[in-house]
């Protein structure tokens, strides 16, 4: 799969209804661009793949806005929303925040951000200039084996 194939799939993956299953996640970050941690600065919506991860539907159940990069050392990685619609940094659940990173996943170099409190990496590819697929990695997250997988746009 080249990356205008994979970009087309991520497209059709992501507005699908039906359960997606991981191997054709896995297929399209194969093709993806990597990134530097430099390119994701800025404030991003979040949303997931629904795969069956145990994960899914977590983040909408605490109001998950996304992440919020502010610089390599300062990230905001659950920004959620309080009662009133207010933005805040969930750092109770995030174990306080995060930094950015080039790290090596699956034999490549790519913008991770690294929680400050818990033992968890998320990996980011591009799929264009303001959309980015996520992988949640790290010790506890797996579940049957497989990662959760999340987009994240440009706020």
């Amino acid at each position: 799969m080249n990356t205008e194939e994979a970009q087309a799939c991520f497209a059709a993956l992501r507005t699908a209804t039906a359960q997606v299953d991981s191997d054709e996640l896995d297929d399209i970050w194969s093709a993806l661009e990597t990134l530097r941690p430099k390119e994701i600065l800025g404030s991003w919506r979040g949303s997931e793949f629904n795969t069956g991860h145990v994960m899914n539907g977590q983040l909408g159940n605490v109001n998950w806005h996304g992440k919020t990069f502010d610089s390599l050392m300062d990230v905001k990685p659950l920004v959620c929303r309080d009662g009133e619609g207010e933005l805040y940094s969930n750092i109770e659940l995030g174990k306080g925040e995060a930094t950015l990173w080039s790290v090596e996943f699956r034999g490549e170099t790519t913008a991770t951000m690294v929680y400050d409190g818990q033992p968890i990496f998320d990996h980011f590819k591009r799929v264009d200039d303001d959309t980015l697929m996520g992988i949640m990695n790290g010790k506890g997250v797996l579940d049957r084996g497989r990662h959760f997988y999340f987009v994240l746009d440009r706020d």
